[in-house]
């Protein structure tokens, strides 16, 4: 007698089924484009930085959000968050020590901007800030320095990444860019003086 086709198969474990390997708890979700991110170990120079080349693109091809007289704000590229950005100078230096009192005034200035539009636009309950300085710290591009502003809600920490092991990414990455635009761009409450 044969087996139905419509019958559950017996399924093999990793270790009867002879394939190398130790099974674990992880589920993969393969991102074959992603690869070019990870293979690329190469650190740019200024002739092949990504942060000098996207001020030369349009916004939407860049995915900047906004640009100031010394530094702009764009999105990652490969967000933690949906509207993960990054505030970078124009001038191409690696850490922030290098960076002059007028670029260190705006970077703060467009980090406390981004962080209002996050929470008007995006509905975010609280932000991730940071700079990874150097290749040794984490910093992907560790020859132009650029800030982390990753907004985070309550449920961002969900079962998802726990249990599969995977980030969900609710938006495609020009939609977001463009909300983000949009709303930097309407002056919307006046930010506190410092008086």
């Amino acid at each position: 007698m044969g087996v139905s086709k419509n019958e559950p198969q017996p399924v093999e474990s990793l270790a009867e089924s002879g394939l190398v390997g130790v099974s674990d708890e992880l589920q993969r979700l393969w991102t074959p484009h992603r690869m070019v991110y990870i293979a690329d170990t190469h650190q740019p120079d200024e002739h092949d930085c990504p942060f000098c080349h996207a001020p030369a693109l349009n916004d939407e091809q860049a995915l900047i959000v906004h640009r100031g007289e010394h530094a702009y704000v764009l999105l990652n590229l490969f967000p933690y968050n949906s509207g993960h950005l990054l505030v970078c100078p124009y001038r191409h230096i690696s850490t922030y020590d290098e960076a002059t009192p007028t670029e260190v005034a705006e970077i703060g200035v467009l980090t406390q901007k981004a962080m209002r539009v996050l929470k008007s636009e995006l509905c975010c309950d609280g932000f991730n800030i940071g700079m990874n300085q150097g290749a040794i710290a984490g910093a992907g591009i560790a020859a132009h320095l650029h800030q982390h502003i990753v907004p985070r809600w309550a449920s961002d920490a969900n079962f998802f990444p726990i249990i599969a092991k995977t980030k969900a990414l609710p938006e495609l990455l020009g939609d977001v860019r463009e909300r983000i635009a949009r709303a930097w761009a309407d002056p919307g409450p006046t930010p506190p003086s410092a008086s």
